[in-house]
């Protein structure tokens, strides 16, 4: 069955049906909430609360737009909210990065960047982040970023291009 046709039988009260469209879509809302928080824990836990609002909620869901730009919408509010619960952020030169490179010293220098690059991404204000997380990490069009925030498509890009100007300006030193 096709999302359609699963939220059209979890619309009916169908628990099987949206049991399913949480299988097909937990990883990659557990993977966009991370991307914002840094906390694998934390992510978790704020995708089990956007399931359940998307449960909640899924009688308003109207099948001209897509449902993962419906999706991305509740689950980037519930990330911020817990964002704005959970200040301080996680600490994310705590977080490790899987390296497939054999070289100890490379694997070292790449983790460094990496680390870097998280704290630049945290650094960002929260209507950078989220646009920047969305469109490189979770690979949304623009338009399913302006859906998903219910913003225009013009501030979808001009807030992705400031985010990777303010990305560029402190990464400068790294990637010379």
């Amino acid at each position: 069955m096709d999302d359609r046709d699963l939220i059209a039988s979890a619309q009916q009260g169908d628990r099987q049906a949206f049991t399913k469209l949480v299988c097909r879509h937990q990883g990659s809302v557990v993977s966009l909430i991370y991307r914002m928080c840094g906390d694998l824990r934390l992510a978790e836990d704020a995708a089990q609360e956007a399931f359940v609002r998307v449960w909640q909620n899924l009688k308003s869901y109207k099948p001209q737009y897509a449902f993962r730009s419906w999706l991305y919408r509740i689950a980037t509010n519930v990330a911020l909210d817990v964002l704005r619960r959970e200040r301080p952020t996680a600490d994310l030169d705590s977080l490790s990065m899987a390296d497939l490179r054999p070289s100890p010293e490379q694997s070292a220098e790449d983790n460094e960047r990496a680390a870097y690059v998280r704290r630049a991404i945290a650094q960002l204000s929260e209507s950078l982040r989220v646009v920047l997380v969305l469109r490189e990490y979770q690979d949304l069009s623009y338009q399913e970023i302006a859906d998903a925030l219910n913003i225009p498509i013009g501030t979808v890009m001009s807030r992705l291009n400031a985010a990777r100007a303010q990305l560029r300006h402190e990464l400068v030193g790294l990637l010379e």
